[in-house]
């Protein structure tokens, strides 16, 4: 090795000496995008400069963070809803402290510890229909498994799901995946099928064959913040369970208290699902971890003998970590009343941006439930304003939300995200515990935002000329 390479290389610790993150961080820290760059996603990092999304983050507390330069930041993305309970909640903090200093036997894979079966009893209290759970490390696990157990305890090999669903990128979730974007480039899948979500007919049609294990749906989707229309899980449910099929409801996003309730399928009465997946807001935003709850039979069918006891298992499932702060997690909310404030505050604010449908021309909706809100644009009426849609909608749609995403981070240190490509959506899913004061912060910045969009002129107009050339640029 020559020695300008070996002054490029990082410096080994000497041996015997102690590891020191602190120092690693002080040291490296600042390489940040270039390692990203260098070493794992490249078009991450590149489209962070691109939009101006490539900040230095230090710290976080609550719905809050702050920037290298001291600047503070209103939270309204939650690490797209992992942090329910905002970041670094100090119960959920001495909850890990504490499983960590108590030294457990954990994983030893030929022992029943504690901690699974009291988060398990905890979780199937808000679900009282549900009877086991089985953890995992993740949302997509728990599709996954869920996917598996509806298919082995019906002896059906196809699942149905939902136009523009997303239930997460491992290929047996990807299989029901309703957005060819995320599918394209990774075929052979399993055997689904799309069925538009609220339409019964198309679901009665594709039940007909007798070979459908299950539906899998979001009571709210994720992608454009769609929410079931009323009734239609409810006459899902009894149709799939006429045929011999069941119903499967991906709470991984919108469960433990996003849309005003624990779990989303409960804002229509009588819908029981056989299979609830859950994760995300679950692991108090450190461990990860997920978990799917299910109806006895299902895993007395899957688990039948001794010789398949492990026939469905995840390494790192039930780890006391993520066992720990998933208990913490569900104390914190019952003690803190957080699926009722998240309920009071998404109506507060979805009513407030509601009410600017009438002042803003390209504001075309907001809807959701609870702190689920999607706030959607749509093509002006005035001459002047509609010629600028048009350009944007001529280079990629989507554009205009971008746009407003922009100006609410650059200008406003509001961070939020667009709902999906191509789609002129804004998704709020900030942290549940947000009350009024941030409210009123949010309201400000997003009116003062479209104040600038409908003048047809400033800032948010110089910007979409980027955006235009970079689209037209990446075709």
């Amino acid at each position: 090795m020559t020695t300008a390479e070996s002054a490029s290389q990082p410096a080994e610790p000497a041996p015997g000496g102690e590891f020191d993150l602190g120092a690693l961080l002080a040291g490296r820290g600042a390489e940040r995008y270039a390692l990203h760059a260098r070493y794992l996603n490249p078009q991450l990092p590149r489209m962070l400069h691109t939009i101006g999304f490539d900040k230095v983050y230090e710290r976080a507390e609550g719905a809050r963070f702050w920037d290298a330069d001291g600047n503070e930041y209103l939270d309204m993305l939650a690490g797209f809803g992992v942090m329910g309970l905002g970041r670094h909640h100090p119960v959920v903090r001495k909850a890990l402290h504490d499983v960590l200093d108590a030294g457990l036997a954990d994983l030893t894979r030929f022992d029943c510890q504690p901690l699974p079966g009291l988060l398990a009893e905890r979780l199937l209290a808000h679900s009282p229909h549900l009877d086991r759970v089985f953890f995992g490390n993740s949302g997509t696990e728990a599709v996954e498994t869920a996917l598996k157990f509806a298919r082995f305890a019906t002896g059906r090999p196809r699942v149905l799901y939902c136009a523009h669903a997303f239930h997460g990128l491992t290929t047996g979730s990807l299989s029901v995946n309703g957005e060819a974007g995320f599918r394209d480039g990774f075929a052979p899948l399993l055997p689904d099928t799309a069925v538009p979500l609220g339409d019964l007919d198309a679901l009665t049609r594709e039940l007909a064959g007798g070979d459908v294990a299950a539906l899998i749906v979001e009571p709210i989707q994720g992608k454009g913040v769609h929410e079931a229309p009323p009734g239609y899980l409810r006459a899902a449910q009894e149709l799939l369970h006429r045929h011999g099929a069941l119903l499967i409801a991906d709470e991984v996003q919108t469960g433990l208290g996003r849309t005003g309730d624990f779990y989303a399928y409960q804002h229509e009465d009588g819908v029981e699902p056989d299979l609830v997946c859950v994760a995300k807001a679950l692991s108090g935003g450190y461990v990860p971890v997920g978990a799917t709850l299910g109806k006895d039979w299902i895993f007395k069918k899957v688990y039948s003998s001794m010789d398949r006891v492990l026939v469905h298992s995840a390494s790192f499932g039930s780890n006391a970590q993520a066992m720990a702060a998933g208990l913490a997690v569900l104390s914190v909310m019952e003690d803190e009343r957080v699926v009722a404030r998240a309920r009071a505050t998404g109506e507060l604010l979805r009513s407030r941006l509601a009410a600017l449908t009438d002042t803003y021309e390209m504001l075309a909706d907001v809807r959701g439930r609870g702190l689920m809100i999607g706030i959607e644009f749509g093509r002006p009426r005035s001459l002047k304003l509609r010629s600028r849609w048009a350009v944007l909608q001529a280079a990629r749609k989507g554009l205009f939300a971008q746009m407003v995403v922009v100006p609410l981070l650059q200008r406003h240190r509001i961070l939020t995200q667009v709902s999906g490509d191509h789609l002129e959506v804004i998704k709020l899913i900030p942290p549940l515990i947000i009350g009024e004061r941030e409210v009123d912060r949010f309201v400000d910045a997003f009116t003062a935002v479209m104040d600038d969009a409908h003048s047809g002129g400033g800032l948010v107009w110089d910007f979409g000329k980027t955006l235009v050339k970079q689209a037209v640029a990446n075709r």
